[in-house]
């Protein structure tokens, strides 16, 4: 989401490098361009010009630690007021008798109903909460039959309501029932419309009186940019809202909303959607996302989502594979390690969280393909149990018989096998002594081994 926002704050703050002071001069020139690189990024313009001017503040004429230099001084200034702009992390707030009733309210299309799915299924993982699912929206055709069908994918209770109801009379119904069946959590999703209209915040108003939510949550698209800071205004108005979720994070958004919301509504951010499955839902850390803007990395998240992610047993067999120099190490380990990174969110997800990923050359980022990892996970499916365990019986008809399998070519089988017999290579020589000290002498200027990342990447 953030990546031309941080090419260009990172293009921009690379150039006071080498300098021994922070002067008015060219922090004025810095600034003007950051001014640009948040405009473009679609930041509402008096969020802009208030982050610029405290940023101008603190930097000029502020002397430089020994152990500093300008632009890793004014790095941190960014950083610490991009914090200030998106606020402190915060939770949701569930101390209150049950059912507590979280309401969600936004625009038709921000992925109101998805959010719903999601946050029940985050609950229920990560806080081992009980919810139900209900939706007043008696609009939008088939609304109520989706929510029901993703409570059933996310394994939550649903009330079942009907386009004849009245909102107001689906909420206090599905409140009864949640006190009845002793749910934890009630999460309520609400009709939206194209754009904000009276008649829409007065049911909304309606709704938030019937049921008296402890949490209400404006739901907004990413995508939206400086809309995304005019709706948020008008429904704080109508709200008293508590938290923002910001959605379709993994698209083509610049950023901008995730600057703005906070600043325009008064609430925190409190989710950030990234990917359509109902389990890309994390919490939001300012902190951490005002890193990977600047381009430091977000290993923290990272190492959480490996901790949920990743199979533990399955990581532990492969790594005594790899300290036994690769021995044993077939094609069922190459495919779970491919399977392992998918779960990650593949290879540009795992980029963005790594320091300095996010400022690779385009030309690297675009190799990137995570369609490469599962075609390889395709081809190695398509092989039998004896093929994955002893590649080299892979012959030429049996290639043949694997790419067709795929939906794939035989150069591309040959390419997999290569690469398979590389990785084996390569954990040899790690296992020696002083083996990886070796091993990084002799790879190519560019840093990666001579097959390239998997699928040929590199």
């Amino acid at each position: 989401m953030f990546e031309n926002l941080t090419r260009r704050l990172g293009d921009t703050l690379q150039r006071l490098r080498g300098q021994g002071r922070i002067t008015e001069d060219n922090v004025r020139e810095t600034l003007r361009e950051v001014r640009m690189a948040l405009l473009e990024a679609d930041v509402a313009l008096p969020v802009v010009k208030a982050f610029v001017e405290r940023v101008r503040e603190r930097a000029v004429g502020q002397e430089v630690l020994r152990s500093l230099t300008p632009g890793q001084a004014l790095v941190k200034i960014v950083h610490e007021e991009l914090v200030q702009v998106m606020g402190e992390p915060a939770g949701l707030d569930l101390r209150a008798q049950p059912p507590v009733v979280i309401l969600l309210a936004g625009l038709q299309g921000s992925g109101k109903t998805t959010t719903a799915a999601k946050l029940a299924r985050y609950l229920a993982e990560r806080e081992g909460r009980t919810v139900m699912l209900a939706s007043a929206d008696v609009y939008r055709p088939a609304a109520i039959a989706q929510l029901e069908r993703l409570a059933g994918e996310v394994g939550a209770r649903f009330f079942p309501s009907s386009p004849e109801q009245a909102p107001e009379a689906i909420a206090r119904a599905a409140l009864e029932e949640a006190r009845r069946r002793l749910v934890d959590v009630l999460i309520l999703d609400t009709a939206g419309r194209l754009h904000v209209d009276a008649e829409m915040m007065d049911e909304i108003r309606r709704l938030h009186a019937a049921v008296a939510p402890r949490e209400t949550l404006f739901v907004v698209d990413a995508m939206t940019g400086q809309d995304a800071a005019n709706t948020a205004r008008a429904f704080g108005e109508a709200l008293p809202l508590t938290g923002v979720v910001l959605t379709k994070a993994d698209g083509d958004a610049r950023g901008g909303a995730a600057l703005s919301v906070r600043q325009i509504t008064g609430a925190p951010i409190k989710f950030i959607g990234t990917g359509e499955k109902t389990e890309a839902l994390e919490p939001f850390h300012p902190d951490r996302i005002a890193s990977r803007i600047l381009g430091m990395g977000d290993v923290l998240s990272l190492v959480e989502e490996v901790q949920r992610k990743v199979d533990r047993e399955q990581a532990e067999r492969i790594a005594r594979k790899v300290s036994k120099g690769g021995k044993g190490f077939d094609l069922q380990d190459f495919r779970d390690q491919l399977e392992q990174m998918t779960r990650l969110g593949g290879l540009s997800a795992l980029l963005d969280k790594l320091p300095g990923g996010a400022q690779l050359p385009e030309a690297v980022r675009a190799q990137m393909d995570d369609r490469q990892i599962r075609r390889m996970i395709a081809i190695i499916d398509s092989m039998t149990p004896q093929e994955r365990r002893f590649p080299k019986v892979i012959n030429g008809s049996r290639k043949r018989r694997i790419a067709a399998g795929s939906g794939t070519q035989v150069q591309d089988v040959n390419r997999l096998l290569k690469q398979h017999a590389q990785m084996q290579k390569m954990m040899k020589r790690m296992s020696r002594k002083g083996g990886l000290k070796r091993m990084m002498r002799g790879l190519p200027p560019g840093g990666f081994p001579p097959g390239g990342l998997p699928g040929g990447l590199a």
